[in-house]
């Protein structure tokens, strides 16, 4: 594929900028111009993603030539890791745009709303096709800038205040870090250009290369760029408030802008490879994150809230995968996630109707601990099994088991179900075909991804002694989170029970303590979309 070739997907992100500066003259209400130049917009972006892929797919990979200076400046880079995720922007932000269309329909400002969606999506789009350094670091602060400016669209809530000033200082820190990282980076490899330095890490990881000083530093500084970026806890609180936008925003966020820290670590897993520290930072924060947000989310009241702690939980998560080394999967993770939660969002109106025309009483009695051991006991076995035949052993990838084993507990309730009273052949027997389709399914997902991604990330590193510790404990706290999460609501009547249901509610009120913090700060944060200057 020719070198200029990688400039083609270019287009996509000044068709975006075009249509904010449309917004600028058409801003009131029902900008006809504004909206069909937004739906335009987003669906050539999707077609040049498209185009992308499918080069890619018969090309391999490539960087654009720099507009710039040396390595610094304007420069794509295409291969299979940016491409996947300048897709599955373009997906979402083309149904999202299309959403905006009908849901402000009649608002005041719906072009202002528009432009600056569409001007997001052109900063994340620059930033997952980022071919240097300056590139990626811009493109980063530009596209929290841009949110900012979706997050205030009602300026007038003070929620919406109060989590707009949480994710602005939150972002802030993240920038700095980046740009360190990517200083150090820079004067460590000698090079800007993304695609150089990925190569010279292989050499290092290899041994044909010593690794300079500054290295382990530097990843330990993407690492908390990563995790800021991605409401970790404990700077996650800023997330679950942001429901007082408008719901396109919320799609476009948690589909699509809160993987941008996943993004980060991924496509410098070469560099992440070289210091181990940095990935156990990542599986320690992202597990207890992950655990912390799914246990959340279950005591939440609020649709949107609940689904903003599953984006917590989901993107801890996948800083485990991370952790694990097993890069291929939190691609998977973060492409299936982003579909879901678009959807989960753009129907969150309807989900009470859903809920009650697919209620059934559900059964009496108390599900016996050993049942729902053996349960789990039963679901893990079979994945076990079933990665035999996929050649997944615990002595060749054991991270690949313990993401899989993650999954499979939340088919323990189902076991347990099955096991209750007087246990039915059929029963357990469908339920088992069930597990066997899910595990599967894993397994079939996984291997093709790893296969896509192969000429672009590294192979999941043999594990060292710590990592192997963190993949147990991670096993075993979910594996107990799964018995309480069934146990505890008949327990609920026990005042130590009732205390614990408070406090995780309040999400162990780490989110009040930020607010404190922020209170204390005398430095005034912007306010207004006025008072945001790109």
């Amino acid at each position: 594929m020719p070198q200029w070739f990688a400039l083609l997907p270019i287009g996509a992100p000044l068709v975006l900028l075009a249509v904010r500066l449309l917004a600028w003259r058409e801003s009131g209400l029902r900008p006809r111009r504004v909206l069909g130049a937004g739906q335009g917009a987003t669906g050539l972006a999707l077609a040049l993603a498209l185009v992308a892929v499918a080069a890619v797919a018969f090309y391999g990979p490539v960087t654009s030539p720099v507009i710039g200076l040396g390595d610094w400046g304007l420069s794509i880079r295409l291969d299979a890791l940016s491409v996947t995720l300048f897709a599955l922007v373009s997906f979402v932000g083309a149904i999202v745009v299309r959403f905006s269309r009908h849901y402000l329909d009649g608002d005041a400002r719906q072009g202002v709303f528009v432009g600056n969606l569409c001007l997001t999506l052109a900063a994340v789009s620059l930033l997952v096709l980022a071919g240097n350094l300056l590139q990626l670091v811009l493109a980063w602060i530009g596209t929290s800038l841009a949110l900012q400016r979706l997050l205030l669209f009602y300026a007038d809530r003070t929620g919406a205040v109060l989590a707009a000033r949480k994710k602005y200082l939150v972002a802030r820190a993240g920038d700095g870090c980046l740009i360190l990282a990517a200083l150090m980076l820079a004067w460590s490899f000698g090079s800007g250009d993304i695609a150089t330095l990925l190569a010279q890490a292989r050499e290092m990881a290899a041994g044909d290369q010593a690794i300079p000083l500054a290295v382990p530093f530097a990843t330990l500084l993407l690492a908390v760029a990563a995790l800021l970026k991605s409401a970790q806890f404990p700077t996650h609180g800023w997330l679950p408030e942001v429901v007082e936008t408008p719901t396109p925003v919320s799609a476009l966020l948690h589909a699509g802008i809160i993987n941008a820290g996943g993004f980060l670590v991924v496509r410098f897993a070469d560099v992440m490879l070289l210091s181990t520290s940095s990935l156990h930072l990542l599986a320690l924060v992202g597990g207890f994150t992950a655990l912390f947000g799914s246990v959340v989310m279950l005591t939440q009241s609020s649709v949107k809230v609940s689904l903003a702690y599953s984006t917590v939980a989901q993107m801890g998560f996948m800083f485990l995968q991370c952790g694990f080394g097993a890069f291929s999967v939190a691609v998977l993770h973060i492409v299936a996630h982003s579909l879901y939660k678009a959807h989960a969002f753009l129907s969150s109106g309807s989900v009470v109707e859903l809920a009650r025309a697919s209620w059934v009483p559900g059964g009496e009695g108390r599900p016996h601990p050993l049942r729902v051991l053996a349960g789990l006991i039963a679901a893990v076995a079979i994945l076990v099994g079933v990665g035999v035949l996929f050649g997944v052993t615990v002595q060749d990838k054991p991270a690949l088991l313990a993401l899989g084993a993650i999954l499979m507990l939340g088919l323990t309730h189902l076991f347990a179900q099955a096991m209750e009273s007087r246990p039915r052949g059929y029963v357990l027997g469908r339920i088992a075909g069930i597990a066997v389709a899910v595990a599967l399914l894993y397994f079939t997902l996984q291997a093709g991804a790893a296969t896509w991604l192969a000429t672009t990330l590294p192979a999941s590193p043999r594990p060292d002694t710590v990592t192997v510790a963190l993949m147990i404990l991670a096993v075993g706290s979910f594996a107990l989170i799964t018995l309480l999460q069934i146990i505890a609501p008949y327990r609920l009547d026990r005042p130590r029970w009732r205390a614990a249901y408070v406090w995780i509610a309040n999400g162990l009120y780490a989110n009040a303590l930020f607010n404190r913090l922020l209170s204390t700060l005398e430095r005034p944060l912007p306010l207004s979309n006025k008072e945001i200057s790109l």
